[in-house]
């Protein structure tokens, strides 16, 4: 108990610093501070602004950043309960001199401005209206634009996060923290167009303050201390100048990290590493600028000295960066020559090439996306694919092999299943395919395409039409992504085909390290691998995940003594199954919306049906039909009002009705009485009936 009361001084005192400095800040406001503490709190504004200015420049996007929009209140703030104090103590004691205030504010009254009030006057005037009219002004317009584009585009990028999560490339973790990001991001934008208007404020703030102390100060120094107007305005006028500037100049500073920060673009470089990299990185570009000044400076009565000095620095800084660009050149690695042909070996069966279970063929312009080489990340993302159906489903799908294919279309790429081409698409390497998801809010210009896993109308765009494109609602995604999600989909479609009885002996074996003897009793004892590879095939074509493996192991060992026909197996281990299929397919909803047969049409199929293997063969060609088209239009209707499809059944014809309506409608799922558990219950939306 001790243990759970302990004391922790630390996180109380992390706890109460931002209370205690907002405290403190307000009542500066109320009590009077001396001219040292003033000196001390106007350095420590201007060591504040300047941090605040240099974290903008090595800030590489603008969450990084993210409490800056608070900052920025707090030190707006702070500077002005700055100016209520010393305005305290230049009203009470200005008439004393110029050092009334304390040293900060005599030195920027004084030296920056030369002991001249009016030159002061002049100079703190265009400080604010630099401040207020130029540097805030343009960031708070930005922070409004950033703002309500990041608002529109937040859908579009919740959409790509989610074809990511379901292609494999990304976690459970890595969504939350993309969705946390995006949320993030339009809060800061919305945080700092707001943020922008205190220091607008606090521009014409700091001009009324300025009035105020110099017509209150010549009312103190003439009425109550009988200065004569020329010592009272000289007296209160500086203080007043230099206290306006040293509270301006920081104002200003900390605005121009505003700025910077708004307006910076997302990248992996600092504000330094940008300007160096993007305006000095091209020495044509400096060159023809130093012709430029040279012909400027040759122009009689112009400056010759500054212009020619400057272009022939430019023109030496040019030279230096075309040098070493030519040495980065020639250092660069030299390929090395053919290598000499070797004498032919003699045939073997090691020339016979084995059918792959599954293969990516690509053609010659997207050989990029899977060289390692060349920085091509499609063979991470189809090793996160596998580890995400292997999740999903509950075995380890084979490996993809992939190789390049001269025979297809540049951009064309296919999936192989069992040497047989079963997928096809194209992908445009380098550019990035904006899909309609069918609302979007404008239209790009692109070139015309279809999603290929999803047939989906698309554009593929430029790198520079991202932004826009999720803008106006599209799901952007790049070219890997795109191949990547029309293999996950293929993989999902075909995962019956990819349980071999190799990968099931090999599922069996993992699950004998946790329950051996439960594996030791069922195979071969009881069922045959091959016995259990067509029970579990049955399972993945209906959609319905192996990753409980104890219960199916458990299911066949007691149903297999009486029965080792994989269908009925099947449906033993589907009801033993029924709560996680409920559950994948409705969540965790108490009332199941499900279509029905009519009573009627119900009977008609158990006894048409009733101990036949081909639904086809026992209905008449009339009511199979009729029984189709309905089907589909009742589909069409639960899924229109976003339910998921599916028809409860009597058990007796669930496996049969299954596969007779697959075909026609694929999404489909039938379910018998017996899979539905106790306590939940089950609402009827459409009855499909009709009789010959």
């Amino acid at each position: 108990m001790a243990e759970a009361t302990t004391f922790k001084p630390a996180m109380t005192w992390q706890k109460l610093g931002a209370p205690i400095l907002v405290v403190m800040i307000l009542a500066m406001m109320v009590l009077p501070l001396p001219p040292f503490l003033l000196d001390l709190l106007f350095t420590f504004n201007i060591a504040l602004a300047m941090m605040v200015l240099l974290i903008s420049l090595y800030t590489l996007k603008p969450l990084e950043f993210s409490v800056f929009p608070t900052v920025l209140l707090l030190t707006t703030l702070l500077r002005l309960s700055l100016n209520v104090a010393s305005t305290r103590v230049v009203l009470l004691h200005g008439h004393t001199g110029p050092d009334a205030a304390g040293k900060v504010i005599e030195a920027f009254g004084q030296f920056l401005v030369g002991g001249n009030y009016t030159v002061g006057l002049i100079v703190f005037i265009i400080l604010v209206l630099i401040n207020f009219m130029v540097i805030t002004k343009g960031a708070g317009r930005i922070a409004e634009v950033s703002a309500r584009f990041t608002l529109d585009a937040m859908p579009g990028k919740q959409m790509a996060i989610d074809a990511d999560l379901n292609a494999g490339l990304i976690g459970e973790d890595d969504a939350r923290h993309r969705r946390a990001e995006i949320a993030q991001e339009a809060d800061f934008y919305g945080s700092m167009d707001g943020a922008s208007k205190f220091v607008r404020g606090d521009a014409v703030a700091g001009i009324i303050i300025m009035l105020i102390n110099i017509v209150g100060g010549l009312i103190v120094g003439v009425a109550q201390h009988g200065l004569d107007l020329a010592t009272a305005a000289n007296n209160y006028t500086l203080l007043t100048i230099g206290d306006g500037l040293v509270a301006q100049i920081p104002a200003l500073v900390i605005s121009t990290a505003a700025g910077i920060v708004v307006s910076r673009v997302s990248s992996e470089e600092d504000l330094n590493q940008q300007i160096l990299s993007q305006m000095f990185g091209r020495p044509q570009a400096i060159f023809l600028t130093a012709g430029i000044l040279a012909l400027m400076g040759l122009i009689p009565g112009m400056p010759h000295t500054a212009f020619l000095l400057i272009g022939g620095a430019l023109a030496g800084a040019g030279y230096l960066l075309l040098q070493r660009a030519r040495a980065e050149a020639e250092a660069a690695p030299v390929a090395a020559g053919p290598a000499q042909p070797e004498a032919p070996a003699e045939v073997n069966w090691d020339d016979v090439a084995a059918v792959d279970r599954l293969g990516l063929e690509v053609g010659y312009r997207l050989v990029p996306l899977v060289d390692r080489q060349q920085d091509g990340d499609l063979l991470r993302r189809i090793r996160g694919i596998r580890k995400k159906i292997a999740q999903d489903l509950g075995f380890l799908v084979p490996a993809v092999h992939i190789r390049d294919n001269l025979q297809l279309k540049p951009n064309s790429y296919r999936v192989t299943l069992k040497g047989v081409s079963v997928a096809e698409g194209e992908a445009i390497a380098g550019k990035f395919l904006a899909i309609n998801p069918g609302r979007v809010l404008g239209v790009v210009q692109g070139q015309a395409a279809s999603d290929p896993a999803y047939g989906l109308p698309a554009v593929w765009i430029e790198a520079g039409q991202r932004d826009q494109a999720q803008t106006y609602g599209y799901t952007v995604v790049d070219t890997g992504t795109v191949v990547a999600t029309h293999l996950t989909k293929v993989i999902n479609e075909h995962a019956p085909e990819l349980l071999g009885r190799e990968e099931t002996q090999e599922l069996l074996d993992h699950v004998a390290k946790q329950y051996p003897k439960l594996v030791e009793d069922l195979t071969p004892k009881q069922l045959s691998v091959t016995g259990i590879q067509k029970v579990l095939q049955n399972l993945l074509e209906e959609q319905v995940h192996i990753r409980d493996m104890r219960s199916i192991l458990e299911t066949l060992a007691e149903n297999a003594g009486r029965s080792q026909d994989p269908d009925e197996l099947t449906a033993a281990v589907r009801v033993a199954l029924g709560r996680a299929i409920i559950f994948d397919t409705f969540g965790g909803v108490q009332e199941l919306p499900v279509m029905a047969l009519e009573p009627n049409l119900e009977q008609i199929l158990i006894q048409a049906l009733a101990n036949r293997g081909d639904a086809g063969a026992g209905l008449e060609p009339g009511l199979a039909e009729r029984l189709v088209r309905e089907t589909v239009q009742s589909v069409e209707h639960q899924e229109s009002a976003g339910l998921p499809a599916v028809l409860l059944s009597p058990p007796a014809i669930r496996t049969i009705l299954a596969r007779f309506l697959r075909r026609s409608a694929p999404s489909l799922k039938v379910l018998s009485h017996a899979e539905v558990p106790d306590g939940k219950t089950i609402r009827i939306t459409s009855l499909i009936g009709g009789t010959a």
